[in-house]
């Protein structure tokens, strides 16, 4: 037996298939690589962006399977068989323009580093509740932190998504849901 540590050996590529932006995915990563790691390699996906690398800032939020979540904390190898939504595939989505919309006409943030993860934030918030939670969009931006701005443009932003004929009480189409009752 010898008295010398053994180094392990780096983790080999792995090949990995999911679903990115309505599209299927198939990458070469290490072992250890996360999502954001994925999409910033790439160089289409721009919006991920990488702050705190611990999931504290939301700069990384993305949609998987629906959901917001940090992409520094997702592993690759978590990936297989699932759906990732970014900015870039939101871009046409009614909610997302929503919330691009009230993020913009309340001057919500400034230099737009955090911006990406506010808007992924929202959107996973306003879907929650169109499908019966009570979320409140506060608390889906309750991990998002924005370095430039004292948050109050926000704030509006946020009521404005809440109030009468906000997202989460119209259909796909905008039509209110109150309306079809």
């Amino acid at each position: 037996m010898s008295d010398h540590y053994q180094v392990p050996e780096t983790p080999a590529q792995e090949n990995i298939s999911f679903e990115l932006n309505g599209a299927a995915v198939i990458r070469s990563v290490p072992g250890a690589g996360t999502l954001l790691d994925i999409l910033r390699e790439s160089g289409q996906i721009t919006s991920a962006r990488a702050g705190c690398r611990v999931g504290r800032c939301g700069a990384c939020q993305v949609l998987l399977d629906g959901r917001a979540v940090p992409s520094c904390l997702v592993m690759a190898w978590q990936l297989p068989g699932h759906h990732v939504e970014t900015v870039e595939g939101l871009n046409k989505d009614p909610d997302f323009l929503s919330v691009r919309d009230a993020l913009a006409s309340e001057s919500a943030l400034q230099c737009g580093y955090c911006t990406p993860g506010f808007a992924v934030s929202l959107v996973a918030g306003i879907r929650q509740r169109r499908q019966g939670s009570t979320v409140d969009l506060t608390e889906s931006v309750a991990g998002n932190l924005c370095r430039c701005t004292g948050y109050g443009g926000l704030r509006r932003a946020i009521d404005q998504l809440s109030g009468p004929g906000c997202p989460d009480e119209t259909d796909d189409r905008g039509v209110s849901l109150s309306e079809k009752q």
